[in-house]
């Protein structure tokens, strides 16, 4: 039987005898979520890659934590996670994109007019997010994009129950602001 025949607790326990070709599998199959779930937090590509790429060597490495082998992608995701918002914190950018930078384009004519619509619609809400505060664009992202709740943001995030409620609320307040005035 091939890998790519294998579901993720056979391939696991292929990694954990350090099988080279079941951790190549599994890299392949995980990698190029991981990396748009750690640059929806970096917002930079090189970054982000780097990022992806550490939180795989660090799971394969400590693949002896993991207790449940099902829920390798959600452990590894809390990995990417944790390790971006670590780069943030250390990078400390307080870095804006200001619109007048962003270039928009339609160039598939092939599409509908609605799809482009909702891209560009998709790509505007994106872009905007990352022009709110660091504290802001990170709560939305996590909680809007990546799908935790506000327990595991505030583990995450590492503040209480009560200011990651407000935070996103003033948050989702400052996206609304902003997205009115495009």
């Amino acid at each position: 039987m091939s890998l790519t025949q294998l579901n993720t607790k056979q391939l696991i326990k292929k990694c954990r005898e350090h099988d080279q070709e079941a951790q190549l599998e599994i890299y392949n199959r995980y990698y190029k979520a991981m990396y748009n779930t750690s640059l929806r937090i970096i917002k930079d590509t090189a970054e982000a890659e780097d990022i992806m790429q550490e939180a795989f060597l660090t799971a394969f490495t400590k693949l002896s934590a993991l207790h449940d082998d099902s829920m390798f992608g959600a452990w590894l995701k809390k990995i990417v996670v944790n390790s971006s918002i670590t780069a943030l914190r250390k990078n400390d950018a307080h870095q804006e994109v200001h619109l007048d930078t962003v270039a928009y384009t339609l160039t598939d004519a092939n599409e509908s007019i609605e799809e482009n619509l909702t891209q560009v619609k998709a790509r505007t809400v994106l872009l905007t997010l990352h022009q709110l505060k660091e504290s802001y664009s990170t709560a939305l992202s996590l909680h809007l994009i990546e799908g935790y709740d506000y327990d595991e943001m505030c583990q995450i995030m590492n503040i209480s129950y009560s200011n990651c409620r407000t935070l996103v609320s003033r948050a989702k307040e400052s996206l609304r602001k902003k997205l009115e005035l495009i």
